[in-house]
């Protein structure tokens, strides 16, 4: 039996030999001294198209440079065709498309040039104004491996006409004053809820925790990391008393968790998050969705005490990444290539125009470029103002994993009423730390 194993290993060691020559490293450098380097876009065509954009005019100035731009291959997924060619010793200079989850998966191998070691990162940094924004993505091991390129900090989405029925001229921003807003609605339209999500909010699939528990817990935590590395550190009392909170609506019967069409666009449901992709679909579907006449924007509620202005919400945003395992002319060529990108916020301003991804920018707001697309789309400046307040996922390679437990042992029951607040912040709290031995 060990003679099998150890010949299905000598066979396995060649094979990816092989494979890996087969494939090519990537080239360095070039007999008239220009350097290559691979730069796989999101399987996005406006971001592969920007990118290629910026690759040219690079180039232009910087003949010594040559930047392939290719999409990052679908299949089976992006992830898993990053891990493939990483495996083949074929891995691409920079990626994006990564976000923070899936980075720890690549740091924790090893794959990626922490970036703050770079001696190009502090003047990105500096030059795109991006410290606030940055500061949440640092890992628990106090590098930055992860270079955010857009930040959607998700905001909540109210029906502005309904709640003018009720009597309010803007959204509640308190946990108490959202309570307030279910008794008036149910009073008024009992067929009506609150929370319109749909089936979402009973569905344990570790995605959809980003936008129900963590919108709200970032709120009530003040930003709080949830889970730092391998190590728990969810703070127990803004939990509870979100979840308190979530238990209260259902109490109240404003939380519809069954399937319906387009709830909040129907008005059966008048609060539901949003980010800003939403609005061209809008435009497309339901053009009876105005700014300020059917809907309108806010942060995330908070518990009564905080100040609603500064809540912290999650952050539906992705980055670049550069690999370690090319060669260091390599590495230094894609650093100053990002440098060089980022030293202009003209264009983070074509990047937006773009793609409509926010850049991730603590200054997005006040940018003169910016003001002047937001005053055609004013719908976005609230989202651009929160840029700095958004939190992104958690930095552990069981990501996915971690986010089902909270699901299946808290939010999704306390929204069925099935386990009170307390007892299923216990029981995640308890499965995550297993998860985590």
């Amino acid at each position: 039996m060990k003679k099998k194993l150890s010949i299905l290993l000598i066979l396995t060691m060649v094979f990816s030999l092989l494979a890996a020559c087969g494939k090519g490293e990537a080239p360095k450098e070039s007999a008239d001294g220009v350097t290559t380097i691979e730069f796989w876009a999101a399987p996005n065509p406006p971001q592969q198209a920007y990118w290629m954009e910026m690759a040219k005019a690079y180039e232009a100035v910087n003949p010594k440079v040559k930047i392939n731009v290719s999409a990052i291959k679908e299949s089976p997924s992006s992830e898993a065709s990053i891990q493939a060619a990483i495996a083949g010793g074929s891995a691409p200079a920079i990626s994006e498309n990564i976000n923070r989850g899936f980075a720890a998966q690549l740091a924790k191998s090893q794959a990626l040039v922490p970036l703050n070691t770079l001696p190009q990162f502090n003047d990105i940094v500096s030059s795109r104004n991006m410290t606030n924004t940055l500061e949440p993505w640092e890992f628990a091991d106090g590098n930055q491996y992860v270079l955010p390129i857009y930040s959607n900090p998700m905001l909540f989405g109210w029906r502005i006409d309904i709640l003018k029925e009720l009597g309010y001229n803007e959204p509640p921003k308190t946990y108490s004053e959202m309570l307030d807003v279910a008794k008036k609605l149910k009073a008024k339209y009992p067929d009506k809820y609150v929370w319109g999500k749909g089936a979402d909010l009973v569905d344990p699939t570790a995605w959809k925790r980003w936008f129900d528990f963590f919108m709200l817990y970032n709120a009530a935590s003040d930003g709080n990391k949830f889970i730092d590395g391998d190590q728990f550190v969810g703070d127990e009392a803004a939990g509870v008393k979100m979840l308190e909170f979530v238990d209260n609506l259902r109490k109240e019967n404003a939380i519809l968790a069954k399937n319906v069409t387009d709830p909040f666009e129907s008005g059966i449901g008048i609060f539901t998050d949003l980010g800003p992709w939403t609005f061209n679909y809008w435009a497309e579907k339901f053009p009876e969705m105005k700014f300020n006449e059917t809907y309108t924007l806010a942060l995330p509620p908070v518990p009564d005490g905080m100040n609603p202005a500064e809540a912290k919400t999650f952050s539906d945003a992705k980055g670049l990444v550069i690999f370690s395992s090319v060669p260091k002319e390599q590495q230094e060529a894609a650093a100053e290539f990002i440098k060089w990108v980022y030293s202009d916020a003209k264009n983070d301003v074509a990047w937006f125009e773009k793609t409509n991804l926010p850049p991730a920018r603590d200054d997005l707001a006040e940018l003169p470029e910016f003001k002047a697309i937001m005053e055609q789309s004013p719908e976005l400046e609230l989202f651009a103002k929160s840029v700095p307040l958004g939190i992104p996922a958690i930095d552990n390679a069981r990501y996915n994993e971690l986010q089902t437990l909270i699901g299946q042992e808290a939010f999704n029951k306390v929204v069925m009423g099935e386990i009170d607040p307390k007892t299923g912040w216990d029981n995640m709290k308890k499965a995550i730390e297993g998860e985590l031995q």
